[in-house]
């Protein structure tokens, strides 16, 4: 074992693109794709969607591997193996719903072994090594999920019963947003997007918008740029010369908003001291100069 300094270096994207059926996962992700490669023939769509990418050729000769039922998790390993050795950079998993709930998937393994609690000890490690397979991937991966409707039943102060709804839930197991790079979330069928989770700090807190190949291309950039330190962000600070462009350097380094705080916010009253007319003399000179002159 050996310490080493954190680098951002070599880094492979796990991207997410989650919504109903309809709102463009699958020509969303493979826009993405490109905008990472941009060379079709370095994208390879695992098509668990009845050969729904193949609607997509006109857009370049990527490649395709058509992946039938039954959806276990070997199966879906063995098809990201095959992309791996055929030398492809970004692989689009679509989708990896069936995974968990289509025919031969692991809620239909759990059944099959008896539908019980302690059935999930044999299924899990099957799921898991799914995960571990795009985690690990030498390739950048981006998965596509259905999503659904999340409905819950609660008791009102009155005592009755209600349905209440709680916005959209993808449809794989709970907990695999929390393994992305980015998760992005098409919110309606003009293919609208916005990021539920970015470790990136390119989307977040953003305005939806529509993903197209220039995504990829900054998510790319991300990848390839050296990583800011928090005395390259300092230093910055201290060179501002209005408030607008300190605000714009906070929002640009979402990571250190908390950590820098105090610095930021000393800058700040820094400069909005330099404006105030009370530190002015009547002939123009600011009393801090004056002051220091005499």
């Amino acid at each position: 074992m050996q310490l080493k300094q954190s680098k951002r270096q070599n880094v492979k994207l796990r991207l997410g693109i989650s919504g109903p059926s309809g709102f463009g996962k699958t020509h969303s992700a493979l826009l993405l794709a490109f905008g990472m490669t941009q060379d079709w023939s370095k994208i390879a769509v695992i098509d668990s969607e009845n050969s729904s990418a193949s609607l997509y050729s006109d857009l370049g000769n990527f490649n395709v591997l058509d992946l039938q039922a039954p959806y276990s998790p070997e199966r879906y390993n063995q098809a990201i193996e095959i992309c791996e050795k055929s030398g492809i950079e970004v692989i689009v998993i679509d989708s990896i719903t069936h995974e968990w709930q289509g025919k031969g998937g692991c809620l239909q393994i759990h059944e099959q072994l008896g539908g019980r609690f302690q059935d999930w000890a044999k299924v899990t490690p099957r799921h898991q090594s799914f995960i571990d397979k795009i985690l690990q991937s030498t390739c950048h991966i981006i998965t596509t999920a259905r999503t659904k409707i999340d409905y819950s039943l609660d008791v009102g102060s009155n005592g009755r019963t209600k349905v209440m709804k709680h916005g959209t839930k993808e449809i794989t197991r709970e907990g695999f947003e929390y393994e992305l790079t980015v998760n992005f979330e098409l919110i309606n069928d003009q293919h609208l997007a916005k990021s539920s989770k970015d470790r990136t700090g390119l989307f977040m807190n953003k305005p939806e918008f529509v993903i197209s190949a220039k995504t990829g291309e900054k998510l790319l950039k991300w990848c390839n740029a050296e990583p800011v330190t928090s005395k390259d962000v300092i230093e910055k600070i201290n060179s501002t010369l209005s408030v607008s462009e300190l605000t714009k350097l906070y929002n640009e380094n979402p990571s250190f908003q908390q950590a820098l705080n105090q610095q930021f916010r000393d800058k700040k009253q820094q400069l909005e001291n330099l404006v105030k007319p009370s530190n002015f003399s009547s002939n123009g000179i600011s009393k801090s100069s004056q002051q220091s002159s005499q």
